[in-house]
């Protein structure tokens, strides 16, 4: 596995392969439809669900326009609170920080609660090569770990899997982590459930270092939240005695009372609940009770890049609820791995180019795997524009322009591919800019009708594959307007 994916196909190539996949397409199918109704109907008990909406838009832009004061205030309670604060400019800082952590307890093995930002930076690769296994705990992500498979989905990691799939993975890969499955194991919820269960108990009691990432963090207190619907976050969280948190610099709030918008925002748009069945948090180390080390990785990699674009730093807001998955008429036929990125679907679709950039031809491709619906942003727990974002990432590709890499701003050359594009997008605008030659275009045009091609040829074929090329009117707008009633005035 990888947290990024990278040298896997651009997303038309990747999706192509998997639409033709029908276990896969049913699978999602039905998950995505479930959840997607399930949680319309959680969010229409709300009468104020626009006004919370607009409410988690507002503190998320607040808090990314101030976040260097928010972080430092976050790192002072931290610190008072007894805990250790490091800072990750990129990936291999951080798997560096974490891996050097571990191997000063001495041990050699550490559990995970769920954290997509570790899948970001590959931790579980790096703490690999050093020589120290990691188990994930939270169940999908222990499906997905056992099958040697990648996450498919920012809530569900193992959507893509259907039950009877799961059962064949336990029964052959479960011995081979730790406590093997039943013989008798069957593909029935409760009974998959018991295995993992009883599985990942022994690795509880046994790990003395946990890894975990947040979904927030309250900058007044230096209190790290993590929402989920099994309990075994809780037990990474409270039985080791040494929990390092790997968390993305934008999961910060300034305030508790700003953390109470978002545990409404948050479980009704991911799991359609009124709230989440465990709600951890913790504040640095407290004598006696749960761990006595407690160390903070605060995660750049590339998100400050994305902060200095007025456009693209919208992206920043998100909470991952996996809302926007759900609803994408892209992401239900193609899944999840076509994306080749930890972030699937349309927030991955726009957050992956700004924190990787658009060099490679799969993340210049990432912001076509859209049809602009724009169902996404009506579901957008806090008003992500996904749309917007897909069109100035676009533009970004096809024309390059500035843009800031590390820190530092950069001229980005276009992407390879897009010239013809260009060229075309140039001689229209010249058109549009002298009204004569576009009247005689339209003229033109209009005079050879009848010798049109039915499909455009070279690279517009892809275009006239799957919808008819419109047919030209015997007579443009403007010379009907000028023979009817502009003349007669």
């Amino acid at each position: 596995m990888s947290g990024t994916h990278l040298g896997m196909p651009s997303f038309p190539q990747a999706a192509r392969q998997a639409v033709r996949d029908g276990t896969l397409r049913a699978n999602l199918r039905h998950a995505t439809r479930t959840i997607r109704d399930k949680r319309a109907a959680a969010v229409a008990e709300l009468d104020d669900w626009a006004e919370l909406r607009e409410a988690g838009r507002q503190i998320k832009d607040r808090t990314l326009r101030h976040l260097d004061h928010y972080l430092v205030r976050l790192e002072r309670a931290v610190t008072a609170a007894g805990g250790t604060v490091h800072w990750a400019a990129d990936a291999a800082a951080a798997n560096r920080i974490v891996t050097d952590l571990v191997r000063a307890t001495g041990e050699t093995e550490v559990v995970k609660v769920k954290s997509m930002v570790t899948q970001e930076i590959g931790l579980n690769e790096a703490l690999a090569a050093a020589g120290i296994r990691s188990y994930e705990t939270d169940l999908a992500e222990l499906i997905v770990q056992l099958g040697e498979d990648r996450p498919s989905h920012i809530l569900v990691p193992a959507i893509h899997r259907n039950r009877t799939e799961i059962r064949d993975i336990f029964t052959r890969h479960m011995a081979d982590w730790g406590r093997p499955a039943p013989d008798d194991l069957t593909d029935a919820p409760a009974d998959l459930a018991e295995a993992a269960r009883l599985h990942l108990r022994e690795k509880f009691l046994r790990a003395k270092v946990a890894v975990s990432g947040a979904n927030f963090m309250v900058a007044e207190t230096g209190t790290l939240v993590v929402v989920e619907s099994e309990g075994n976050g809780r037990m990474c969280l409270t039985l080791p005695e040494t929990l390092i948190s790997v968390v993305g610099i934008e999961k910060t709030v300034p305030t508790w009372q700003d953390l109470e918008v978002f545990l409404q925002l948050l479980p009704r748009s991911s799991t359609a609940e009124r709230m989440n069945p465990y709600t951890s948090t913790w504040t640095g180390t407290t004598d006696g009770d749960g761990p006595r080390a407690f160390h903070l990785v605060l995660l750049d990699n590339g998100r400050t890049d994305a902060l200095a674009d007025t456009v693209g730093r919208q992206a920043l807001r998100c909470i991952r609820c996996s809302a926007c998955l759900n609803v994408c008429p892209v992401y239900e036929r193609a899944g999840g791995h076509a994306y080749g990125s930890t972030y699937p679907g349309p927030i991955g679709a726009i957050l992956t180019p700004q924190l990787r950039g658009t060099t490679t031809p799969l993340d210049a491709s990432l912001p076509y795997a859209s049809t602009l619906c724009g169902a996404c942003y009506d579901v957008c727990p806090v008003a992500i524009d996904i749309p917007e974002v897909l069109v100035h990432l676009r533009e970004r590709v096809v024309e390059g322009g500035e843009a800031t890499r590390r820190g530092v701003r950069v001229t980005l050359r276009p992407a390879k591919g897009h010239a013809a594009e260009r060229a075309a997008m140039r001689a229209a605008r010249w058109v549009f800019d002298h009204p004569a030659a576009l009247r005689a275009g339209q003229r033109l045009a209009a005079r050879t009708r009848r010798w049109h091609p039915r499909r455009l040829p070279g690279p517009g074929r892809a275009w006239t594959d799957s919808r008819a090329l419109p047919d030209v009117p015997a007579e443009s707008f403007r010379d009907w307007w000028q023979r009817t009633r502009g003349g007669a005035r």
